[in-house]
């Protein structure tokens, strides 16, 4: 398996060069992983409420801005490699209208509907995923899970890219809101290094800067795609 080749320290940057390996250690301990996941299911469950009155609320709208199905399902890879289905709100037309991506290939723009546009620019559409949070495929904070054939792609093309999956992903993360959006070879190298920067330093600390950071990304409306 690759690995990336520099062998300096990681630092808090967009372009930092690691030496990483499988066995190389992460900051964060024990008693920071168990207390994450308490924290992820704790708040995703008490955020179901909201989520059923947001499934009403976008089921009405989308009879006259976005018709078709409530819910969108995508093949991603998870922890170790592992492929699950990640639920979002469906933001574009029917998969049936597009011509099929290969990994490195840029978003079909022409696919979102007007009013997915809005719901992709205030990340409403990522709120279903606390459903895979409480099944113990994400996180709220990790790195972003990738369409599963896609990530198959960059495990061979990337290098690094192994050390983002020993992680839960999750519905925000690092990569997300120091970079936003990735749609090319370049973004997805600059994101791997992002995301091992994250493994590599996973903290309460850390995970509290990125969800400060993820309020003022969704103010701002920015990354988003």
């Amino acid at each position: 398996m690759t690995i990336l080749t520099n062998n300096t320290a990681a630092t808090e940057d967009w372009h930092f060069d690691a030496g990483i390996n499988n066995n190389t250690t992460r900051r964060g301990g024990i008693i920071y992983f168990a207390t994450k996941r308490s924290f992820d299911v704790v708040v995703s469950c008490a955020a179901i409420p909201i989520f059923i009155v947001f499934c009403a609320i976008i089921f009405m709208l989308n009879l006259f801005w976005n018709p078709g199905p409530l819910f969108y399902r995508q093949a991603r890879m998870g922890k170790d490699q592992r492929k699950f289905a990640m639920v979002k709100f469906r933001t574009m037309l029917p998969e049936e209208c597009s011509v099929k991506r290969g990994p490195f290939d840029e978003l079909e723009e022409w696919r979102i509907t007007p009013f997915g546009r809005w719901m992709r620019l205030s990340r409403l559409d990522e709120v279903p995923q606390i459903l895979n949070v409480i099944m113990g495929q994400m996180s709220l904070i990790g790195p972003r899970p990738e369409t599963f054939e896609f990530a198959q792609a960059y495990y061979k093309e990337v290098p690094g890219y192994h050390v983002r999956g020993t992680l839960r992903p999750g519905i925000t993360g690092y990569a997300q809101v120091k970079q936003g959006y990735t749609d090319s070879e370049e973004a997805i190298r600059v994101k791997t290094k992002l995301d091992t920067f994250y493994v590599l330093n996973a903290s309460w600390w850390l995970d509290l800067k990125v969800l400060f950071r993820t309020v003022r990304v969704i103010i701002n409306f920015h990354g988003a795609r």
